[in-house]
């Protein structure tokens, strides 16, 4: 059994407990509302098509260096990113059996989820400053 991975320092800015339930939860229902890209390929895919409103990756990947290139893809496009603790976590709220990296949320403007994300990018947002 391997150890249970901690967060990579270089994992910045980590939400904490709080915020990522609330983040864990609203990928949740992204999901449900097919607005969800799952895996870092996936993810930087959104950012270069311009849809993506926020990028949420695993502190814990191994290595992390697989996830680097997306805060800075974020930070180009001005797309609030986040790392939560756990890739097992985050896939099982992207609704997969599987552990995942990273997940884009994309943008839907006719999304009954909209006024969430909105409040969530905002968190992240203060996370980044």
């Amino acid at each position: 059994m391997k150890q249970h991975a901690q967060p990579n320092p270089k994992a910045f800015p980590l939400a904490d407990a709080d915020l990522s339930n609330q983040i864990l939860d609203l990928i949740q229902q992204a999901s449900n509302y097919k607005q969800l890209k799952k895996g870092a390929n996936e993810a930087t895919k959104t950012l270069n098509r311009g849809i993506s409103e926020f990028v949420v990756m695993a502190a814990d990947c191994e290595p992390l260096e697989i996830l680097l290139h997306l805060p800075l893809l974020c930070e180009d496009k001005n797309v609030p990113y986040v790392f939560v603790p756990s890739k097992t976590v985050l896939g099982r709220a992207c609704g997969v059996s599987r552990s995942v990296v990273a997940a884009s949320v994309t943008t839907n403007e006719a999304s009954s989820l909209k006024s969430q994300i909105q409040e969530i990018r905002l968190q992240i947002e203060k996370l980044l400053i």
